[in-house]
């Protein structure tokens, strides 16, 4: 059996480079892998790429023949560490030239740990071959968010990765297991074979060019069916008149002032400001009626909001000014008795998004919205991170309007209508219209993160935030209505428009499979693998809940 050779991990690494380029990933949003789908603690690709490269590669101690001084030992480190500076870069992800150079490498080692010696002269065929022949598969038993599986198979290596979470292991086939098997596929769908007759389709080219495709018919047919929910709003003389298409909009949640005297509809709101923005400080003012006890909004331009009317603290009645328990607003909620009150809607202007009062039309609209068939699952009683149900939030369904209801079980049965399109444009072939749906079904579950009742406005950047920004639901309580027809957060175009960006950047051809496997489970499943992974931290998030 060949001697153990020292890894180049267990030596040295370019850590400055290494770490420069894995923080600069947090900025990078077209085509990385973290827009396909959220999940938590995704590790930078760049530190996996590097992290795998060495632990591969023999370090030049360990080859005294080869490298007999420590000065020639140290010439060829840095010279793997070059290989490493490149491979890093984000610029460089798809990059054959460098990837070819750091699969020479792993090969020669690979190789070398079999006592057979290899030149470092290929071709990427007969680099691909030793790959093959040589090098262990890898495997990440807590794959993830699939950043190690994904590098292993960018480094031309075969990749496997277990997880127990059933997201976490749809993700990874996504990433390594469903575009090889779909590698030069055609696109199928009418008008793309008849605008690209002769056009050579290389990696998953296709497969994105059919996602993007039945993606607009799902966003097209779905407008058909319930457009009417998400209609123009009118425009004040202010801005023009007219009508302007529907960004968002943002609503307050409403209890009853137990004060015996007032009896209101008290607007729960943390702040009154909409927009922050140099030129454009917006800001929402209530006008209370104490005749009637009621509350209406208007739009006010420039500094001045008042407080909200809700913190950690208690509540407090705009109309009587009565001090309110957060004890009395969570057992509102718990009685079903928390209702919503439209305070301002988002709109697109002319010289970009502005604020338009309430309508008492779009108010009715909304409250009109009568969703079926939603899902009747519960949220845990108890888990890390999630409070909404101290306001009787008890089922998934409770976290989303009725109108954000109608407009993700429509999506959801387009998904499926789909699948069955794909089926017949493709000639029957079931698995790759799976696959096609497979995508569409993620990009679902992104514009879902955005169609909650846990979406909050953020003033500075005057868009939306996320359901997810942490690994928590935590109760919101002015939130926004995204409109997922107007090209902004939460339309299905521009999650489908990511996926696919995503497609692009992925190696072609290489095999990778994602189980759902307890990690004790490994024996049977990958024979003599390298392991690579980064473990799960104990309790850090509920990862059987998300």
């Amino acid at each position: 059996m060949p001697e153990y050779r020292k890894k180049l991990i267990e030596v040295a690494l370019p850590l400055e480079a290494i770490n420069k380029e894995s923080a600069r990933e947090k900025s990078i949003r077209h085509g990385h892998p973290s827009t396909l789908h959220l999940w938590w603690s995704r590790k930078p690709l760049a530190t996996a790429r590097a992290v795998l490269f060495a632990q591969m590669v023999d370090d030049p101690s360990s080859l005294p023949n080869e490298f007999p001084t420590e000065e020639t030992q140290e010439t060829e480190r840095q010279r793997l560490f070059r290989i490493i500076e490149d491979l890093v870069k984000w610029e460089n992800t798809i990059s054959e030239t460098v990837l070819h150079a750091a699969r020479v490498e792993i090969a020669r080692s690979a190789a070398r740990n079999k006592g057979v010696s290899i030149p470092r002269q290929m071709a990427p065929a007969e680099v691909a071959a030793a790959l093959k022949r040589f090098a262990p598969p890898v495997l990440d038993p807590f794959a993830g968010g699939g950043s190690i599986p994904l590098e292993a198979q960018r480094l031309g290596l075969e990749a496997h990765a277990n997880d127990l979470n059933p997201v976490a292991v749809l993700i990874n086939k996504a990433l390594i297991e469903i575009p090889p098997k779909f590698a030069g596929h055609s696109p199928v769908n009418p008008e793309s074979r008849k605008k690209y007759l002769h056009k050579e389709w290389e990696g998953a080219e296709g497969l994105a060019e059919d996602i993007r495709y039945y993606g607009n018919w799902m966003r097209d047919k779905a407008w058909k069916r319930i457009g009417h929910l998400y209609p123009k709003v009118r425009l004040p003389r202010e801005y023009g008149s007219g009508e302007a298409t529907v960004i968002a909009w943002l609503w307050a949640r409403t209890v009853i002032c137990p004060n015996p005297a007032c009896g209101a509809q008290m607007p729960l709101l943390s702040s009154f400001i909409l927009s922050t923005k140099q030129g454009k400080v917006t800001r929402v003012e209530p006008v209370a009626d104490r005749v009637t006890k009621s509350i209406h909004f208007e739009v006010r331009f420039g500094p001045g909001a008042p407080k909200g009317t809700v913190n950690r603290l208690g509540a407090k009645c705009i109309v009587c000014g009565s001090s309110v328990t957060l004890e009395h607003v969570r057992a509102e909620g718990k009685a079903g008795r928390m209702g919503t009150q439209l305070m301002a809607i988002v709109a697109e202007g002319k010289a970009g998004r502005i604020y338009v009062p309430p309508s008492e039309e779009h108010s009715t609209i909304a409250s009109q919205a009568k969703p079926v068939g939603v899902p009747e699952t519960d949220l845990p009683e108890q888990a890390l991170g999630f409070r909404v149900q101290l306001y009787g939030m008890t089922k998934h369904r409770d976290l989303f309007s009725p109108r954000q209801l109608i407009t993700l079980t429509t999506f959801s049965d387009l998904v499926s209508e789909a699948c069955a399109l794909v089926l017949a444009d493709s000639n029957d072939n079931r698995a790759y219209s799976e696959a096609v749906a497979t995508y569409l079904a993620l990009a679902v579950d992104k514009a879902a993160d955005r169609n909650t009742t846990l979406c909050a406005w953020e003033s500075g950047m005057d868009r939306m935030r996320n359901t997810f920004t942490r690994q928590a639901l935590s109760m919101v309580w002015d939130y926004v209505e995204t409109n997922p027809f107007a090209n902004a957060g939460g339309d299905l175009q521009g999650t489908v428009q990511s996926l696919c960006e995503v497609l692009d950047k992925l190696v072609r051809g290489i095999p990778g499979s994602a189980q759902q496997l307890d990690a004790t489970s490994i024996a049977n499943s990958v024979v003599q693998p390298l392991i690579s992974t980064d473990p799960p931290y104990y309790d850090n998030v509920s990862y059987s809940v998300m």
